[in-house]
């Protein structure tokens, strides 16, 4: 299982926001005075820049609580070597976790314990189906 902290953009999540008018005119106006390339631009660069003030916390938290930061994939060759060894797993990701389409769930329900993501899970609905009173 391989741990890949850099993400593409093809690995990027959509939120929605909720914005008062006028902040949202604010943000057409540096848009538009040239500050930004558009209004994601400016949004990307404000949650960056909270993030890196709070970078401090966010590290220690990782380490305090043993998360795995970035990008965690789980294939059903790894699912099935755990079970073939008797051992289970307790998931707790900082970023994506990802669990392979070909995955049954009764694979997923095998294997894995507890599965803690902060950021995104991607995996098929019947395997979160199989996990949803593990899924923290």
């Amino acid at each position: 299982m391989t741990a890949e902290v850099k993400t593409r953009a093809i690995d990027s999540e959509k939120i929605t926001i909720n914005l008062f008018p006028v902040d949202l005119g604010q943000i057409d106006l540096l848009v538009q005075q040239g500050f930004y390339a558009n209004r994601t631009d400016l949004i990307r660069t404000a949650i960056r820049n909270q993030l890196q003030l709070h970078a401090d916390v966010v590290r220690q938290t990782v380490a305090r609580d043993q998360l795995i930061l970035g990008v965690q994939h789980y294939s059903r060759a790894d699912l099935e070597a755990l079970q073939a060894a008797g051992e289970t797993l307790n998931i707790r990701v900082l970023g994506l976790a990802t669990i392979a389409a070909d995955v049954p769930p009764e694979l997923a329900a095998a294997t894995i314990n507890s599965l803690a993501v902060l950021g995104a899970l991607h995996a098929s609905p019947a395997v979160k189906a199989a996990l949803k009173g593990r899924i923290t």
